[in-house]
């Protein structure tokens, strides 16, 4: 097989790997309203303890721990995905906060923000240059921002916290050099402390939710698979895809939680909040022309 041959198979690969991690990440809503009498700070918790155990049987039963191993040799990588662990976890908390608030349409907001923030990552830290429709494309998201803040009167915290932590996250996990697996173990693992020691503390408080009730004693354990199928699924995209191509992508999760926050979970959505999706909308539709029109030159 040839090197190009081989590169347009890892190419295919890490479009298949996004596309179902961001259509997890989309559908995901469900799932936390289901769980919407658990506080989110308990939620969040339970994903960390679950994503580990999840994480160590794979590994116990696929790749083994020779990975791991490597790796702890190498501290200034655990560093590194310790501060990816930080992000994710605060923007896990942030995300569910927003759907237990009825918030999800800003929250959709963020994610639909996203794709342009790893754009100007990935121009500003890897060096991905942008074109002029790139170029057009941030400047059009931009303006639908400053939009938003114009019609409320405040920053949209929820939309940029959102974007800026994913944003940052992704552009890491590029950059560390480690399998999605192993790397995504690690990063729970680190936190995994934190979580033990607040669900422990609201049992001590008698405020923990698991154990009182069969549907959510079932429910919670699958956040560690919803964690960290679509996670490892994203960090295989990331090593495969320039950042820009990731961050294109990542418009499918928002377009379904902005689909479930006004279609299914009736949220309120008004003409002054439909000129700001719109310009983010435009700014995606010119990204996916300048898109296109490279893949067809390139053929």
């Amino acid at each position: 097989m040839t090197t190009a041959a081989i590169d347009a198979n890892a190419r295919r690969q890490g479009v298949v790997a996004t596309l179902i991690a961001f259509t997890t990440w989309g559908l995901a809503p469900l799932y936390f309203k289901a769980v919407g009498s658990v506080p989110p700070t308990e939620i969040v918790a339970h994903r960390v303890v679950w994503s580990v155990v999840f994480l160590f049987a794979l590994l116990a039963l696929w790749r083994g721990f020779d990975g791991l191993r490597r790796l702890a040799a190498q501290p200034r990588l655990i560093g590194l995905l310790a501060i990816a662990s930080t992000l994710t976890g605060s923007n896990w908390l942030v995300f569910v906060w927003a759907i237990s608030a009825n918030r999800l349409v800003e929250a959709s907001l963020g994610y639909f923000i996203n794709p342009l923030v790893s754009i100007l990552l990935g121009r500003f830290f890897l060096g991905e240059r942008l074109r002029p429709l790139q170029r057009a494309a941030v400047g059009i998201a931009c303006a639908g921002v400053a939009w938003r803040v114009w019609q409320v009167g405040t920053v949209p915290w929820i939309a940029l916290f959102l974007a800026l932590t994913f944003g940052v996250y992704g552009l890491l996990r590029k950059r560390a050099p480690v399998d999605a697996i192993n790397g995504l173990f690690v990063e729970t693992l680190v936190t995994a402390p934190l979580a033990l020691g607040w669900l422990a503390w609201l049992a001590m408080q008698g405020d923990l939710h698991f154990g009182h009730g069969t549907l959510i004693d079932a429910l919670l354990p699958l956040a560690g698979v919803l964690t960290a199928v679509p996670l490892m699924l994203f960090a295989v995209g990331a090593k495969r895809l320039p950042l820009s191509t990731v961050g294109f992508l990542q418009y499918l999760a928002p377009s379904l939680n902005f689909l479930l926050a006004v279609f299914v979970f009736r949220e309120p959505f008004d003409a002054a909040q439909l000129v700001g999706f719109a310009l983010i909308w435009t700014a995606l539709a010119v990204y996916s022309v300048d898109m296109l029109r490279t893949t067809r030159s390139a053929g």
